[in-house]
């Protein structure tokens, strides 16, 4: 099977955020390129609050004309600087655990290789129809992660480093939500919140800010591969970027401010309303 879309030509009302990019005029062109700014900003939010990202973005790019897969590579490059800015915002809290994080970015930025090379060379649908399940599944996580890891910690002892290292089964469930990351990616930042914060002994927002910067590892090395053998909209990911950037700085600021249980619920919400629309 072919992986490759037809590359998206610009023609007609479907193309007019690509006319705005090689120097169109029309006032329709400046409002879809405005949507597509605010859609990067809007993202760049979640990216660092709810992770949920992807969910905002690409049926904004999809409602404007281009087609899901260009509309998925192109949302998977354009949100890296969404990560960039949450990453600044988060910096007290990604140095507090250093070789922890490095470990991380290891794992997802392979995962995302391999995610990427699955999107290329499979049928974009194959997921479809379990992501919202999965999603469902990790909000459930989320909101009961408090007793769940209570309840791990009491079966541990208190040998906290014991509590910091990665297993073998963490090390599998960061590379499983790394490679789908790097597929898909829709509810990818909620799954990985979900393996961080019930598997490891750290603050929920320390684990939010390690899912941030984890999704980012597999954007980057799935954005790659993108760039190189799939069809990217690059001046859609132009104005994605600009926007994502801001708006992940901005998120982390408000995930820092937010009460652990405000921050958890608009995760459990964000998380689950996207299930549903995807299950529609």
């Amino acid at each position: 099977m072919e992986a490759r879309t037809p590359r998206y030509t610009g023609r007609g009302r479907r193309g007019t955020i690509a006319r705005a990019l090689r120097g169109g005029s029309t006032g329709r062109v400046d409002v879809d390129a405005l949507w597509v700014l605010l859609a990067g900003f809007g993202a760049g939010v979640l990216t660092a609050t709810v992770g949920v990202a992807s969910l905002l973005s690409f049926p904004v790019l999809v409602a404007l004309g281009l087609p899901p897969v260009t509309a998925n590579v192109s949302t998977t490059i354009g949100l890296v600087p969404a990560g960039l800015g949450a990453a600044a915002g988060f910096r007290d809290e990604l140095r507090a655990h250093p070789r922890l994080t490095a470990q991380l970015l290891g794992l997802t930025a392979v995962a995302g290789i391999a995610g990427a090379a699955l999107l290329v060379l499979l049928p974009a649908g194959v997921f479809e129809a379990i992501v919202p399940w999965l999603i469902l599944g990790t909000c459930a996580l989320v909101a009961l992660q408090p007793r769940i890891a209570a309840w791990l910690r009491a079966r541990r002892g208190e040998d906290r480093e014991a509590r910091l290292r990665l297993t073998p089964l963490v090390v599998g469930c960061v590379l499983l939500v790394g490679v789908y990351g790097g597929y898909f990616g829709a509810g990818a930042g909620v799954m990985m919140l979900a393996v961080l914060a019930l598997s490891l002994d750290i603050e929920f927002h320390v684990a939010g800010a390690l899912r941030t910067l984890t999704v980012m590892a597999a954007n980057i090395t799935a954005g790659v591969v993108f760039a190189l053998v799939a069809d990217v909209d690059w001046g859609v990911v132009g104005l994605l970027a600009v926007g994502s950037v801001v708006g992940g700085y901005t998120g982390a600021r408000i995930a820092k401010r937010l009460p652990v249980a405000w921050l958890r619920a608009a995760i459990v919400v964000a998380g689950t309303a996207s299930a549903l629309a995807m299950l529609r």
